[in-house]
């Protein structure tokens, strides 16, 4: 990995109408490799896509030059993009190597980063800049880069493209307006793209001072406003100034031992023992966040022998800070160590070195008491509240991103369910959320069915359990009628006890609308 980065200089515009002439772009890429080789490229395997882009055509270069990490031709470079304000910028590098890309010995050219086209929203086309070899199947695929360095101290700076945690991250991320925005531990800059399509100003934050000359080049190359730039971790760079609207991070969560060299990978780890990086950030955050403002991260988190994961998580919220943590996945220590060794690729080459470091792993897991280790989303909102809310849930089904709107709506429905008493809440007019089905589950031929179940075909894909005074209560919901009326019809067509019927519904209700299945008609 070369120290030298490219430079956002005055011919960078015409970098980027040559992307978009050859359709270097999310919808080109998927047109011209077709969807097993694109899906390839994400793990790693690059055999599928150097078969497709054998033609020579403008698209197929940029692909293999700057995806790919094979050196072509410079006449062919030349035809693609222009070339020798590249080479002057330093986004190429001249390479004279016998290559089958450059028809043998001859006068060819490499790029000195990764650049992979990205899909922002409403159609945009953004184009994210990272080491070489970072963009296709992580740090693993540095080592499949022609030309990369694989030394630790250069592997230690590493700085990664996008990928399945920085577009969960910006999927889950509440979009409205807000005049100050941060994202901790910017990388290649996904989340500052994001957050300056809705905040007035973002700061980035890097400990790894590669990562914000990256994302200062993927700012420039996709056209976005520039961000206030700081070297520094976590809270350091911003300590004392104004609090911040929205926080974003997709931190180095991995929980890893500190390598027998002393290095460690600045994108991964966070240089502080087990979970202690996003417990200090999630702490932390209250003294950073505005009123009503957000922080939103991914972490993973351990399972310690003899301790709920959940009240352990809970225990992190600060002080006046509402609160909802999903656990998506849980790993057994084994599966863990397994899945960052190979994003790292360190399953490529010395076995011996290989099993060392998984012995590592496995030790520092076991002297922490570490069962397993989870993985998810925190969201906190500076509220204020005297009783906040506190939702800790483990979620592994599949979802619909993105996921902001919901995000929003959870916290927006806690609110409602703080302030109302169960009078309030039978004096409330609800309507059935959009895209709610009912379930009937009972022995074919049956009279009655055995249960009925709700189930959401959009945002959370909930479902929930109900019995016949709940399936009949949402089915009629649609804001003309307060919840009380309604309960006190259903309680006349099957003869029951209206007071009592009041009386036991409303914990059935909350739960409805916690789940956002039943809103209130306001909110609607």
């Amino acid at each position: 990995m070369s120290d030298r980065l490219p430079t956002p200089g005055p011919a960078l515009p015409r970098l980027r109408d040559a992307f978009l002439a050859a359709g270097f772009t999310p919808d080109g890429l998927l047109e011209l490799l077709g969807a097993p080789a694109y899906a390839a490229l994400a793990r790693n395997e690059t055999v599928p896509a150097l078969r497709a882009t054998r033609g020579g055509g403008r698209l197929e270069t940029l692909v293999r030059l700057f995806l790919l990490q094979r050196p072509v031709p410079y006449e062919r470079a030349r035809s693609a993009l222009p070339a020798d304000d590249a080479l002057t910028d330093g986004w190429l590098c001249r390479h004279t190597a016998a290559d089958a890309d450059a028809g043998g010995s001859g006068d060819a050219v490499s790029a000195t980063v990764d650049v992979r086209p990205y899909a922002g929203p409403e159609g945009l086309n953004w184009w994210i800049v990272s080491d070489l070899g970072c963009a296709v199947g992580g740090a693993g695929g540095i080592r499949t880069a022609e030309g990369a360095g694989t030394g630790a101290a250069d592997r230690s700076q590493l700085v990664l493209g996008v990928g399945g945690a920085s577009t969960t991250l910006a999927g889950i991320t509440v979009r409205t307006p807000v005049a100050r925005a941060l994202d901790l531990g910017t990388g290649s800059g996904v989340q500052v793209l994001h957050a300056a399509r809705h905040a007035e100003s973002v700061t980035a934050t890097d400990l790894n001072p590669r990562a914000l000359r990256l994302t200062r080049l993927t700012l420039a190359l996709s056209g976005a406003p520039e961000a206030d730039l700081r070297e520094g971790s976590l809270f350091e760079p911003v300590e004392g100034e104004a609090p911040y609207d929205l926080i974003v991070s997709n931190p180095p969560f991995v929980i890893s031992p500190r390598a027998a060299d002393g290095t460690r990978l600045t994108y991964r780890d966070g240089g502080m023992g087990g979970d202690d990086l996003c417990r200090t950030l999630v702490e932390r955050s209250a003294a950073h966040l505005a009123d009503g403002g957000y922080c939103q991260l991914l972490a993973n988190w351990r399972h310690m022998e003899g301790r709920d994961w959940s009240e352990r998580l809970a225990s992190w919220v600060p002080e006046g800070c509402d609160a909802w943590i999903v656990q998506r996945e849980v790993q057994d220590v084994a599966q863990y160590a397994e899945l960052w060794l190979r994003d790292a690729g360190e399953h490529l080459g010395d076995p011996a070195g290989y099993a060392a470091h998984y012995d590592a792993w496995l030790e520092e897991f076991e002297a922490g008491g570490t069962t397993g280790v989870g993985f998810g989303w925190i969201t906190l909102r500076k509220s204020g509240a005297r009783h906040p809310s506190v939702t800790v849930e483990e979620w592994p089904h599949p979802v619909e991103q993105p996921l902001g709107e919901e995000v929003r709506a959870h916290f927006e429905r806690r609110d409602f369910l703080r302030a109302a008493d169960d009078a309030a809440l039978l004096a409330t007019r609800f309507v059935l959320a959009d895209e709610v089905a009912q379930e009937q589950i009972g022995r074919p031929g049956a009279d009655d069915p055995e249960y009925v179940v709700l189930r959401q075909n959009r945002g959370m894909r909930r479902a929930t359990r109900v019995d016949t005074v709940g399936a009949g209560f949402a089915g009629v919901c649609d804001g003309s009628l307060p919840a009380g009326r309604i309960l006190d019809a259903i309680a006349q067509l099957l003869g029951e006890d209206p007071v009592g019927l009041r009386d036991r519904t409303p914990e059935s209700i909350r739960l409805l609308v916690e789940q956002g299945f039943l809103l209130p008609a306001g909110n609607a």
